[in-house]
């Protein structure tokens, strides 16, 4: 006959209540990041830009490229009836002939998630298309892909990133207009806030076959969480426009697709990045 052992229902009851305890701990969920809708004074800070001639913007929706980012770029192009926005897929951007659009879109997200997305034939097709005359936009994820300092990155930009901790936190930032950006963005003259979330701290990259980037606006404030490298941001850019072949290529490290006062920045980015599909300068 098995004998009692009178502290066995108290061992059952603690290793019954230990892997629950376990189990029921609840994990810290970050606290949503929410834009205040007054950020900007309530007012609309970019002028919207010109109406221009039609043009067809391919958008890339797949790996890197949340559904949130497109979205937002979508609403943002509601305005503008002269632009035609398709979601294109990875396969579509190394697939298809993408001579006919005019401006490619890689929105928000990690770039080189975007990078595997379209893949080797995907990164030859966009190299060529803005190449040829194309126009190239490139939002935070997007941003990162046209560096040249990544092996898997487009290298259209003659740019590079400060540091490979890339991941610095979400907050909003105030952005000054340089003198090119104050013509450029509608004589915008003030500082105004954007929201900001790891996008890259550009420094200039030293290619002497593409023309060095122009600035547009400079980050006046900054975030360096998660053991980045403080005072790095401030007074580094924050857009920048340049050329590589007969195409011309827009980055925005943060995102002013979804700040208030602020919804015209990536349509002018848009629009501009068009062109008219001949040889030019950088205006």
């Amino acid at each position: 006959m098995a004998t009692f052992h009178p502290l066995l229902p108290l061992l059952l009851l603690l290793g019954a209540l230990a892997p629950a305890s376990a189990q029921g701990v609840k994990k810290t969920v970050p606290t949503p990041f929410v834009v205040p809708p007054d950020v900007n004074g309530m007012k609309t800070i970019i002028p919207a830009p010109a109406q221009t001639r039609k043009i067809t913007v391919g958008i890339y929706r797949g790996p890197g490229s949340p559904q949130g980012g497109v979205d937002n770029v979508l609403n943002v192009l509601k305005p503008f009836p002269q632009v035609k926005a398709v979601v294109l897929s990875g396969q579509e951007v190394g697939s298809l002939n993408i001579s006919a659009y005019d401006v490619l879109v890689f929105p928000g997200g990690s770039g080189s998630g975007q990078s595997k997305g379209i893949g080797e034939a995907g990164l030859k097709n966009v190299r060529e298309f803005v190449k040829q005359g194309g126009g190239y936009v490139g939002i935070c994820g997007g941003a990162y892909l046209a560096c040249s300092n990544f092996t898997w990155g487009l290298g259209i930009l003659n740019a590079g990133t400060v540091s490979s901790k890339w991941q610095r936190g979400q907050a909003m930032l105030d952005l000054e207009p340089t003198l090119v950006g104050q013509q450029w963005l509608g004589d915008v003259k003030s500082t105004f806030k954007v929201r900001y979330h790891n996008g890259p701290i550009l420094k200039p990259a030293a290619r002497t076959d593409i023309p060095p980037y122009n600035v547009l606006t400079v980050f006046k404030t900054e975030i360096a969480e998660y053991g980045s490298p403080a005072g790095v941001q401030v007074n580094s850019p924050a857009h920048v426009i340049s050329t590589y072949g007969n195409g011309r290529v827009f980055i925005s490290s943060p995102h002013p697709e979804n700040t208030p006062g602020l919804e015209n920045f990536i349509p002018r980015g848009i629009l501009w990045s068009a062109g008219d599909k001949t040889p030019h300068a950088v205006d």
